[in-house]
């Protein structure tokens, strides 16, 4: 592929408003926007044109630049075009989370003071079982067909860089989620960040799979091509049986998962369904959201022969701050790789780095970072430094070269008998066996220890691994004191949005039964 990086844009005090109208002008016939099942390509002209409408729309129900307002949609385009339209008119696009629950929903909406809500006929269904204040009012993005984009994009105000664009709920594990607010600047910088690790260039065509109301699958698959003047292909979901043919028809040239992502494909070849058939122009795949397992990454490489780039990212970072270099470069499995765009450190309980190889808090500074926590002062002045470092809560360590080590997380570390042990480990052992799809250790209250280890697995289809099987397998990898004293076998583990398996959701699923 003849890759063009002089394509990139210069995002130096652009906003997306800015930079949708320059790629407009630039590449106006050009495909951005990419609906495989029913064959539509939007260009960036048609793009500009619908998302205008899209803020005339908000407009006309009376809100001012700066309210905010809702997204309610599964991944299609017309749910792209809906949250770039928001962030045109230089509203606050509020995620609203699908798989949340009805209590949180209906939390994001009172507490974000979302005043109008863009919904899907999934969307809407939800909605209409959430407690809402009666002046929200949901429409659907099929209604801008009535609004002229270039009648209301002469009334639209300038919007700045560092406007707020996106409002986005962490899906914590304990307590209310937090809103962090997201600058257009910020987000552009998330984008950049994605475009320069991956060399993304105006020839690059993207899979999105992850759904929009998360970081990862809005800016590195939106907002990546975005500032890079290339194109994202937006099917409706995730289908492991129809995503190599959805690459190869639609000459994709990267895509975008998560690790149980991953481990499904794995697992699909080995059931000796359809594999990554005619995928010619496939540069790379990219794993972001949780930690890869090393010998997942390994089998996909070797099965499929398409590199597989670890990444990291939080929303508060609107998505990556690491990644493995591309290839030629050097790529350390079971690393999500050094720094682009953006400063991360390893620091000790007061802030300071610590020496190479020592592990601490990764912390990380940058354009990207977020504004703070939607009217919560205090945990933004937890998370937030004096001098602009972001506590992420990960815990990890650097080697010489600059590559981090996530070793867990500083709330699900297990304390057993004094001794601190990263879930990660275990998961790692675990994966090991080729039948484990998904895998995840926790902590649980124990009278000798503190804490002892326990996890929770689901199998391939038609496995017949016993739980002593793999508590050997831990025991030889690990030894017996970070072993697992017990396996619980289930269909599938919980899930946040992004795909990320939630420890302690686990941990309190089976502590109830």
């Amino acid at each position: 592929m003849n890759h063009m990086p002089n394509e990139r844009a210069d995002i130096t005090g652009l906003s997306v408003t800015s930079l949708m109208d320059m790629r407009a002008e630039l590449t106006p016939a050009k495909p951005f926007l990419i609906n495989p099942e029913a064959g539509e390509e939007i260009s960036y002209s048609d793009c500009l044109d619908r998302i205008q409408a899209i803020a005339g729309l908000v407009r006309s129900h009376g809100l001012k630049p700066g309210d905010t307002v809702g997204y309610a949609m599964s991944n299609s385009t017309d749910a792209a075009l809906a949250i770039l339209g928001i962030m045109y008119g230089g509203f606050l696009a509020t995620a609203i989370n699908l798989v949340a629950g009805k209590d949180t929903i209906s939390y994001v909406l009172d507490h974000s003071q979302t005043r109008l809500v863009f919904a899907d006929k999934q969307g809407a269904g939800i909605l209409s079982a959430v407690e809402m204040d009666d002046q929200v009012i949901v429409l659907d993005p099929s209604d801008m067909a009535s609004v002229s984009g270039q009648e209301n994009a002469e009334n639209a105000e300038p919007v700045e860089a560092g406007t707020d664009g996106l409002l986005m709920y962490t899906s914590g594990t304990t307590g209310r989620p937090k809103g962090v607010m997201l600058s257009h600047q910020s987000l552009l910088a998330g984008g950049k960040n994605a475009a320069e690790a991956h060399q993304l260039s105006g020839n690059d065509r993207a899979m999105c799979v992850l759904p929009l109301y998360h970081i990862n699958g809005l800016c590195v698959t939106i907002m990546g091509p975005l500032v890079s003047g290339g194109s994202v292909v937006i099917p409706g979901r995730f289908s492991v049986s129809t995503f190599w043919q959805t690459i190869a028809a639609q000459a994709c040239s990267w895509f975008s998962v998560v690790p149980t992502q991953i481990s499904y494909l794995l697992h699909d070849m080995d059931n000796g369904k359809p594999v990554a058939a005619g995928c010619k122009h496939l540069r790379f795949g990219r794993s972001a959201s949780a930690p890869l397992s090393p010998d997942v990454h390994e089998a996909f490489e070797n099965a499929f022969g398409i590199p597989v780039i670890e990444t990291m990212g939080l929303t508060e970072t609107a998505a990556q701050i690491l990644s493995n270099p591309m290839p030629p470069g050097t790529r350390k499995i079971g690393s999500p790789g050094i720094a682009y765009g953006n400063e991360v450190m390893i620091a000790d309980t007061a802030q300071r780095e610590m020496i190479r190889g020592t592990e601490g808090e990764v912390l990380v500074r940058g354009p990207n970072v977020m504004r703070g926590y939607l009217n919560n002062p205090d945990a933004t002045a937890e998370a937030l430094t004096s001098d602009g470092w972001l506590r992420t809560g990960d815990l990890g360590r650097m080697d010489e070269q600059g590559y981090v080590y996530i070793t867990g997380r500083l709330k699900e570390l297990i304390i057993k008998g004094g001794e601190n042990i990263a879930p990660r480990e275990i998961d790692d052992a675990l994966y090991s066996h080729s039948d484990v799809v998904e895998a995840a250790a926790f902590a649980c209250p124990c009278r000798n220890y503190g804490q002892r280890i326990e996890a929770g697995v689901a199998l391939r289809e038609g496995s017949i691994v016993t739980e002593q099987q793999l508590l050997d397998l831990c025991i030889d990898k690990l030894g017996k004191f970070k072993a697992p004293d017990h396996i619980h076998f289930l269909p599938e583990l919980p899930k946040g949005p992004s795909g990320k398996i939630q420890r302690i959701k686990l941990a309190e699923i089976l502590d109830n039964n």
